[in-house]
């Protein structure tokens, strides 16, 4: 009989549904910036979407595998994991990981096609191998204090312009101010999860951003990204008036600033990740509605 013993429940919790909203929401606003643009189209949304969505459940199960076989889950605070708490082979969380790549991978083709734009073949390839190797390989770069910066950089920059290109077949200024928010607010929500796993990161020699800045210099950066989306919102009313309802994402936005900023440690900062994914979510979608009634 099987020692591993995890549930479909467990394989879902393992997905880590309260970070999908940094998949949803960079597609959303890419959405909207193409109707902006009067590009929209549905079918390509819908596949940006499946890629968007396939590479962060890739990218969770691949973190989980990683993580748990060097030993750094195995002193944490958060959500028991599937690897690092042996719940699951780890061969098998790797395999999924990989299933969700390849699902990404041609979603991503047939977008790229569909878009008639070949090129942007490489662009998905290279946000796989990115979802790989934020803990994968010998020398991962989430480990090196980068992993805040990729997630600026795939689910913001690339994620919001890539839904907007494949779409509208150009990137606005509109698009870049959306990828900028979307990419601020995606690398809060990371940095809220390795705030709250400083102790245990030093512990394993997993460096990263809030371990280089500290406890305290992280939780000011934390703040200063969820507060971005508010210039950018007065900067994006210049396209739509009706943008600047996108301010309501504040008092979410306000929640996690304020849980951050009176020190909470361990499992209190766990919250903060839903009500930061909320907020981006809740941003994305008002941009993306406001946008689309230019």
């Amino acid at each position: 009989m099987s020692a591993y013993s995890a549930t479909p429940a467990d394989w879902l919790q393992g997905a880590r549904p309260h970070t999908w909203a940094n998949a949803f929401a960079p597609v959303i606003a890419g959405t909207g910036a193409a109707a902006a643009a009067h590009g929209l189209h549905w079918g390509r949304a819908l596949l940006a979407l499946i890629v968007a969505w396939a590479l962060i459940i890739g990218v969770n199960y691949a973190n989980d595998y990683s993580d748990g076989i060097r030993g750094t889950d195995d002193d944490r605070t958060g959500p028991q994991r599937l690897t690092g708490g042996g719940l699951a082979k780890p061969q098998h969380v790797k395999f999924a990981a990989f299933a969700c790549f390849g699902v990404a991978a041609i979603a991503g083709i047939s977008l790229s096609l569909a878009a008639n734009a070949a090129w942007f073949i490489l662009v998905g390839a290279v946000c796989i191998a990115g979802a790989w190797f934020y803990t994968g390989g010998k020398n991962p770069y989430g480990y090196r204090g980068f992993g805040e910066i990729a997630v600026f950089v795939f689910f913001g920059l690339v994620a919001v312009l890539g839904t907007e290109y494949t779409q509208a077949g150009r990137i606005t200024w509109t698009g870049l101010a959306l990828a900028v928010g979307i990419g601020g607010m995606s690398a809060a929500v990371n940095l809220a999860n390795n705030i709250r796993d400083i102790p245990s990161d030093k512990a394993t020699g997993k460096i990263t951003l809030a371990v280089r800045l500290g406890d305290k210099k992280s939780r000011t950066l934390f703040m200063t990204l969820l507060l971005l989306p508010v210039l950018l919102s007065i900067g994006l009313a210049f396209e739509s008036w009706a943008a600047l309802a996108s301010l309501l994402y504040f008092p979410l936005a306000l929640g996690a600033i304020r849980t951050v900023n009176r020190g909470a440690r361990g499992p209190k900062l766990i919250p903060v990740l839903g009500m930061a994914g909320r907020a981006m979510l809740m941003w994305a979608v008002i941009n993306a509605v406001a946008l689309a009634l230019v």
